[in-house]
């Protein structure tokens, strides 16, 4: 009866595995008011989600808030992005916070995250087809508004970490209903020129209205159908947009684009001596060995005494001449005894020579055959022999000659007894050289047995 109920635990883990394999409480959105909140020591946000007739106690774990531009408080009205759950120990569903922004802008966060799902269905986030940013460029385009704060940034850095670069600004809106197209514009002009191996697209920090512009599906393309790589830089290191997500490379401010575009010169100049440092290094100690090995050679037995030395080498070539030519000679030596050797093995398998040793075989083997026949057939005539004899013994016919004879009935059958020839019957006598028509005239009953 117990194994029919469920404990307490158990029911609880049923229905959070419920909850949480249901995909339509998986990544909701609400619109809700926030209401008892509060802050742990350890950055978690605990908090409750109301409307005018239901509420749903929350939690926002510390890794999801940290990036929130502003402070929940009681009484804002947020737009809410998470999962249901089970909280287990309470057996109390809640909803698990992913993101939180606040109701005013809600509609534009919503369409980010729209766009932003359909172009990475569409393959335009996708590492494999990002192009790698040139080590030292030569010409660089940057794409920004000529009178804000990130075009002096990106100038003034590009000027001081690589003066060697050609840096040429293409002046964009970079907010306001105008910029998308002014950007994307932008952006096939440098394509079309063919003169920049890196392009940096961006602008300084703001809301999320005065971003909007880089989150527009018109530059996402641009930057997707761009053959010239291309880094993006928009806002400050928290604020992300589609852009970012196209680009070939993420800057999380324009400072940084600049920075991640070329090297800098001091550090190349600083390599460069040091490789050169190491090179000479290098140099004077492959020319010290290389001394060394001519000082060892001039002193070597060789140069001081070349006549000497070619006399020697002569007396070993002699000598090397006479052990090769005796190798010669052994190998050759060794070469024909195993060659006789197989001439005489094929000489015996030689099928000639097998054939003769087999028709020898054969002829043997006939004769002792026929001397074997002979016997059998000797044998079995002395035996047909004794058995004619034994046949001859008990044959009727001998027996006639002894004055025996067969008498038969009418119907050819052996008479033994009286009783098969009643009186009056035909019989027939089988004699020794003839039979005998007869008719019984009397029986006479041997009374021998009493």
């Amino acid at each position: 009866m117990n194994g029919d109920f469920l404990s307490v635990s158990d029911l609880t883990k049923i229905i959070k595995q419920r909850l949480d394999t249901e995909q339509a409480l998986q990544n909701v959105w609400l619109r809700a008011e926030i209401s008892n909140f509060k802050r742990h020591s350890r950055g978690h946000m605990y908090f409750t989600l109301k409307d005018n007739s239901s509420r749903v106690q929350s939690v926002m774990f510390a890794g999801n808030n940290r990036y929130l531009k502003f402070l929940p408080e009681d009484g804002m009205r947020v737009l809410i992005r998470g999962d249901i759950s089970v909280y287990e120990p309470y057996g109390q569903y809640q909803l698990y916070v992913k993101e939180m922004q606040p109701d005013g802008i809600g509609n534009l966060y919503l369409a980010f995250e729209k766009l932003k799902k359909k172009l990475e269905m569409a393959g335009y986030f996708n590492e494999t087809r990002k192009k790698s940013i040139p080590r030292m460029p030569r010409s660089i385009a940057v794409i920004t508004s000529p009178t804000g704060a990130a075009v002096r940034d990106i100038m003034t850095t590009l000027a001081r970490r690589y003066p060697l670069a050609k840096v040429t600004l293409l002046p964009v809106l970079v907010q306001g209903p105008d910029a998308p197209n002014s950007i994307a514009r932008a952006i096939k002009q440098a394509n079309e020129a063919v003169s920049f191996d890196v392009i940096i697209v961006g602008r300084g920090g703001g809301s999320l209205e005065e971003l909007w512009a880089f989150n527009e599906e018109v530059v996402a393309e641009a930057i997707y159908q761009s053959d010239i790589p291309l880094i993006s830089a928009v806002g400050h290191e928290t604020d992300v947009t589609i852009s970012d997500f196209v680009a070939d490379l993420r800057a999380p401010t324009p400072t940084a684009a600049a920075e991640l575009a070329v090297p800098d010169a001091e550090d190349l100049s600083t390599n460069v001596i040091e490789r050169k440092r190491r090179l000479t290094r290098a140099m004077k100690h492959l020319i010290s060995q290389e001394k060394e090995k001519l000082a060892y050679l001039t002193r070597s037995y060789a140069f001081r005494y070349p006549k000497q030395l070619l006399l020697q080498k002569e007396q070993d070539l002699d000598r090397m001449k006479e052990r090769l030519v005796r190798e010669t000679e052994r190998v050759l030596e060794k070469k024909s005894d195993s060659q006789q050797k197989l001439n005489q093995r094929l000489a015996l398998l030689h099928p000639q020579e097998k054939i003769k040793k087999e028709s020898d075989r054969l002829s043997q083997n006939d004769i002792a055959l026929k001397r074997y026949m002979t016997e059998v057939v000797k044998e079995r005539r002395h035996k047909l022999s004794l058995q004619m004899s034994k046949l001859d013994l008990l044959s009727p016919l001998k027996m006639m000659d002894r004055g025996y004879s067969l008498v038969y009935s009418e119907d050819n059958s052996l008479v033994k007894s009286i009783a098969q020839a009643p009186v009056s019957s035909p019989i027939t006598v089988q004699l020794k050289d003839g039979k005998l028509k007869c008719q019984v005239q009397k029986q006479v009953k041997d009374n021998k047995d009493g």
